[in-house]
């Protein structure tokens, strides 16, 4: 049996995949900005909007949330320029 992936507390921020939120012009700031970011572990963290309680009740049957998971969203353009800064599997 497989063991489940926990998410792990102790890793850092090493780089951000693809581009910024500025340089793809979806803010003016620096407060609030979606974005992708490779943690030293080898995870991603996704920095975006939370539409937990708005989306749970749309997920596709086998599709779940935990209670210490959220739902989070970004531009769809953000995952598309972060695509060369990611390995292939």
């Amino acid at each position: 049996m497989t063991q489940a992936w926990e998410a792990d507390p102790s890793t850092v921020f090493v780089r951000r995949l693809g581009k910024s939120a500025q340089e793809l012009g979806y803010t003016g700031d620096e407060d609030g900005c979606p974005d992708l970011w490779e943690l030293s572990n080898g995870d991603i963290a996704v920095i975006g909007r939370d539409l937990t309680g708005v989306l749970r009740g749309r997920l596709p049957e086998g599709a779940s949330v935990r209670a210490d998971e959220r739902i989070v969203v970004i531009p769809g353009e953000m995952l598309s320029a972060a695509k060369p800064d990611i390995a292939d599997a």
